[in-house]
């Protein structure tokens, strides 16, 4: 409320304030007034004389500068002890609780996850390593980019033991080995407690440090007294607890392919991990499928431009359109309407721009394979690519039922006995069994293998059944026959081998690693024909999953190469028990 004015004289102070939020902090003292003239005790605002506020200005001067300065000194005193804290805190170092151990109700325990969420992503971090990674990836020490490694004692120790031996893991285990030695040798007699450079033998992405069990790593904690002291699980929980309370400024984080190990590394509070490198997809309904549908309105939308024509007894087209970008070399495209429906093969895609061509009706019996004909789409889809002499690699996925290896030996023997396109036929698979083992086989290498090779004996049983008119005599000739050209080898002894002018199957190429799979397609010299059969939903070997197989791993490799083709069979073709069981069990 605005006060009201007043002729401004000489030492008039209240005329130099415009409302009442203008007046000083401390207003000046009132002077002292007759008894009969004092004012009641309500306040009112009004004019003062001008002779009192004359004598009052000199002092409320003198109080409005000692009340400033009082309050300028406040606030730097405010100020300073506010620094003094702040440098304090700075100065002190910071201590983190140390770990206790006790029961669920004592201790607030983290999620099974937690190695997913770090408690600092800015703070760097040090990946210590369970034995079984290093014997399923002997190259995992270069997977972890600008990182540092651990690796327990009591791993190297596991790693020794199972150095011995021709498997696998035997020789990823001496792999390892030599590459540590490496490491020291390209390093020149280091000192471990400082760490190996990764780099040093030209890894240029791994930009850590690989560092040991020793100095001031060398540290273990006690564990609770429910986990026992002499199992290597537990003393690599206790090596990674340790180096977890010396290093303050990073974050430790335990790789383990074990499920069981990351779940005891989360009850007692260290972060774990599955190993994600050897993963080629992380959901197996992501997996390329070798087809590709086209929607109703395809040859409208691409047929500005498409021209088509007749050559080796085929139809070709040439599109452009929007869709173009998504296809790939020996992708097969469909459509269906009403009308007819479309199935063809990409043949080449450059930029905007794709050809495709018609394919070979297989369905028919007069286009039979060794008297086989294809019951649906997708199977007509994987014999045009079995029997193309152009595509040297073939991967066919499907459950079980679906006429996998029955389509291949077809096609096998078709192109070898009666084409001549190649001399003999090799059938291996990987030898994982489903339950007990039943013990050493006696007898050769082919003897040996006899008792995996049930799917192929009642393939052959099919095949050899289709000419009834050959009486019992032609049935037994044309069975000699067909196991004349017919060779059953083991995968142990395939390393150094080149094949030439043959026909490789590979079946339950589900069970088999990415390293093993390399293996065994580099064997294949000029003339050869690979295909790779299996079901990823069926996965007998330790540690490997939908996403690590060697079978998932050349199909993502493999897509889009002018030489190789794929195709997924969902269809089941065996039975109607057979199928059934396959969806609801």
């Amino acid at each position: 409320m605005p006060l009201p004015a007043s002729p401004k004289v000489p030492g008039d102070m209240l005329a130099d304030y415009q409302s009442e939020n203008d007046l000083p902090l401390k207003t000046p003292p009132k002077a002292e007034t007759p008894a009969a003239e004092k004012q009641p005790k309500r306040r009112r605002r009004g004019k003062a004389p001008a002779e009192a506020l004359e004598m009052a200005a000199p002092a409320a001067a003198v109080t409005e500068k000692k009340s400033a300065a009082s309050r300028r000194k406040k606030a730097a005193g405010k100020a300073a002890a506010q620094a003094a804290r702040k440098a304090e805190t700075a100065a002190a170092p910071k201590v983190q609780p140390p770990i206790t151990l006790g029961t669920p109700s004592e201790t607030k325990l983290p999620s099974l996850r937690r190695g997913r969420a770090l408690p600092d992503p800015k703070m760097p971090r040090m990946f210590a390593l369970d034995t079984n990674v290093l014997l399923h990836d002997p190259t995992c020490l270069f997977r972890f980019e600008e990182h540092d490694v651990f690796i327990p004692l009591t791993a190297l120790e596991e790693l020794d033991r199972h150095k011995t031996g021709m498997s696998d893991i035997a020789r990823n285990a001496r792999q390892v080995s030599r590459t540590i030695d490496q490491l020291m040798e390209a390093t020149g007699n280091p000192d471990l407690s400082e760490g190996l450079p990764l780099s040093a033998l030209g890894n240029r992405e791994a930009k850590g440090k690989l560092y040991f069990q020793t100095g001031r790593l060398n540290v273990e904690l006690p564990l609770p007294s429910d986990l026992k002291t002499g199992s290597g699980d537990n003393a690599i929980l206790s090596s990674v607890l340790g180096i977890t309370s010396v290093l303050k400024d990073h974050v430790v984080i335990l790789v383990s392919k074990d499920i069981n190990m990351r779940i005891k590394a989360a009850t007692i509070g260290l972060p774990a991990e599955d190993y994600f490198n050897d993963k080629t997809i992380d959901d197996s309904d992501l997996l390329y499928s070798g087809k590709l549908s086209l929607p109703g309105n395809f040859w409208e939308t691409h047929a500005k431009g498409m021209k088509s024509w007749q050559k080796d007894g085929f139809t070709w087209y040439r599109v452009k359109g929007p869709l173009v970008p998504q296809m790939l070399v020996n992708e097969f495209v469909y459509s269906e309407s009403a009308q007819g429906g479309f199935e063809g093969i990409v043949s080449s895609v450059d930029r905007d721009e794709a050809v495709f061509r018609s394919l070979k009706n297989y369905t028919t019996p007069k286009n039979n394979v060794w008297g086989i004909t294809a019951r649906n789409s997708e199977q007509n889809f994987a014999l045009n690519l079995l029997m193309n002499p152009e595509i040297d690699f073939v991967s066919l996925l499907g459950q079980a039922g679906t006429g996998k290896t029955l389509l291949t030996l077809a096609a096998a023997l078709t192109q070898t006995l009666d084409e001549r396109r190649y001399s003999e036929i090799i059938f291996t698979r990987a030898t994982v069994s489903v339950g007990e083992e039943i013990g050493f086989l006696p007898g050769t290498e082919e003897e040996k293998m006899v008792p995996w090779m049930g799917a192929l004996e009642d393939n052959l049983e099919v095949l050899n059944h289709t000419d009834a008119s050959s009486g019992t005599w032609g049935h037994d000739t044309a069975q000699d026959i067909i196991r004349s050209r017919i060779r059953v080898k083991s995968m142990s002894f395939m390393r150094g081998r080149t094949f030439l002018n043959r026909f490789l199957i590979i079946d339950e190429a589900q069970n088999l690693s990415p390293k093993q799979m390399k293996t065994l397609i580099t064997r294949a010299g000029p003339g050869t024909k690979i295909v790779c059969m299996g079901n990823i939903a069926q996965i007998d070997t330790p540690y490997l999953t939908e996403g690590s197989s060697g079978l998932t791993y050349v199909v993502d490799k493999f897509k889009g190469w002018a030489h190789a083709g794929h195709i997924t069979l969902q269809r089941g073709e065996r039975s109607h028990l057979a199928d059934f069981a396959s969806s609801v069990l």
